[in-house]
């Protein structure tokens, strides 16, 4: 056999799953495997304390635990997601797992929680994780995916079930505690859906296995529901974990009117932004809650602007809408609008006015008792009156805010408020009579961020309008007698934003 022969040999016995990992030729000798796994030194073996979010996890899944009795209940992590060939993109927990365990950051791919329905009711917790590779096994140091030679050393059982105070077993026992007595003895399952689409399709096989009916998952699309409106009010510790989040939000936005003089000195000065909120991100927290909006000049007008490519020049706006997700996974979500040179134009300002007083009119609105649907409606009625007033509005206001009207959404076609907290757009699978029409109740935290969005090509406005955009967001936590503004800390008002970027522009140049 020639060495082209062998060579074409060899390609049609690898896979092409194989071939990914071609860059990697790792030896295979006898030698070298009982080298690797030897002349390791022992690990202290003392356990942690049971984390801080522990009992607070605790009183979740016991609240969960009440609207599914006889259930078994599971809530999967999620597994690492393919970015391309064989590289993956950082893990992140699917949000009901982490705040049903109280786990954050990036611990534990492929992990499972499963609650498990007791006799004489209630549910047990059981965390299923995959075990840290020994030393002993090839794993170790072959897998790039979970050896430890690669990713790092990842926690055990027993140091995951003392942080979490939550039984843990090995994940090669899930399937088998999955499967036990569905159906036979009265147990159904149900599993959080968009979570882990083969953990999905393995407790669906488990179903009709049993002879259950097809319809029996449709607790699937409940539990998925019930455990995004368990967050809708918010406990001691999520608070605590957002005033973190929006506090190192806060100084992300200082890093940024430090490195506005920068951004005006490049080609893609919006990338100098989006940068120097997105290394404080990762320096104070996890990473960044969402992609960092980073706009400038017209730029300001496309509502979710991500590519952040574009030049910042004098004279523009910019609007920095931004959030910091700390290790526990809570997230803030800020925006502000800033003059870049310090000073806002006379049509800036009339904007920008128009978008706060809509903004102060939906934290008037914000409290016990009223519904989360007057806060978009008090935005609203601010945000026609002066696009009337402007004589930008083809109807009068109280058409346009009618049902059939709404042609001042064109001007502002997002909603005024969405829920915060694990997930930027918290509580999206909950029910419109929990989310948009429910009764606000103190713990509840959301934003406010009425805007007015002007494009350059609107012919419907004047030209000393076009190409402008202005949003101010604010993160408002619901008390017992009113609101608290959580971002208050970073200026709002026209005057006092000038005097902050100016400010920083001083000390910027005394620096230098």
């Amino acid at each position: 056999m020639t060495a082209d022969e062998q060579k074409s040999q060899e390609d049609a016995g690898t896979s092409l799953a194989d071939r990914g990992e071609q860059r990697s030729r790792r030896p295979h000798s006898k030698d070298f495997l009982a080298l690797m796994r030897t002349g390791w030194a022992e690990r202290a073996s003392q356990l942690p304390h049971v984390g801080r979010a522990a009992s607070f996890a605790a009183a979740r899944r016991e609240r969960l635990s009440s609207h599914f009795p006889g259930v078994r209940l599971v809530i999967p992590a999620g597994g690492l997601v393919r970015r391309s060939n064989d590289t993956d993109y950082r893990f992140r927990p699917h949000s009901a797992f982490a705040h049903l365990t109280g786990l954050g950051t990036d611990q534990e791919p492929d992990a499972v929680l499963v609650l498990d329905p007791e006799p004489g009711g209630g549910h047990r917790a059981v965390l299923f994780l995959r075990p840290p590779s020994g030393r002993d096994s090839d794993e170790f140091f072959a897998s790039a995916r979970y050896g430890e030679f690669w990713v790092g050393p990842r926690p055990g059982l027993d140091e995951l079930g003392a942080i979490t105070g939550i039984e843990a077993r090995d994940i090669a026992g899930l399937a088998d505690a999955l499967a036990k007595d569905v159906g036979a003895q009265g147990v159904a399952l149900a599993i959080v859906q968009s979570a882990d689409a083969e953990l999905e399709a393995a407790c669906e096989a488990i179903r009709l296995a049993a002879g259950l009916a097809e319809d029996d998952a449709s607790r699937d699309a409940k539990l998925t529901e019930a455990v995004s409106e368990l967050r809708l009010v918010k406990d001691e510790y999520e608070v605590e974990q957002l005033r973190l989040a929006i506090a190192a939000t806060a100084e992300g936005f200082e890093n940024v009117l430090a490195a506005l003089p920068g951004a005006l000195d490049h080609a893609r000065g919006e990338r100098v932004v989006e940068s120097a909120f997105d290394s404080l991100a990762r320096v104070t927290g996890n990473a960044v809650g969402y992609e960092t909006i980073a706009a400038a000049g017209e730029h300001a007008t496309i509502l979710h602007w991500i590519r952040n490519d574009g030049v910042v020049s004098p004279g523009d706006l910019l609007l920095l809408d931004a959030g910091v997700e700390v290790d526990s996974l809570y997230t803030a979500d800020i925006t502000r609008t800033i003059p870049v040179s310090g000073a806002y134009s006379e049509v800036q300002r009339r904007v920008y006015e128009a978008v706060l007083d809509a903004a102060d009119a939906a934290f008037a609105a914000a409290k016990p008792g009223n519904r989360f649907r007057d806060v978009h409606a008090a935005a609203m009625a601010v945000i026609a009156e002066r696009l009337h007033e402007w004589g930008l509005l083809p109807v009068p206001p109280e058409v346009a805010l009618s049902e059939s009207g709404g042609q001042h959404r064109r001007w502002m076609v997002h909603g005024t408020s969405h829920h915060l907290g694990l997930d930027v757009h918290d509580c999206a699978q909950a029910r419109q009579s929990l989310y948009l029409d429910a009764v606000l109740e103190p713990g509840m935290v959301f934003t406010i961020e009425p805007g007015l969005y002007f494009k350059a090509d609107d012919l419907l406005v004047p030209q000393e309008y076009r190409g402008i955009g202005v949003r101010i967001e604010d993160d408002v936590l619901i008390t017992e007698d009113g609101n608290e503004n959580l971002s208050a800390a970073l200026p709002r008002r026209p005057d006092d934003v000038e005097a902050w970027v100016q400010a920083r522009l001083r000390r910027r140049a005394a620096d230098e």
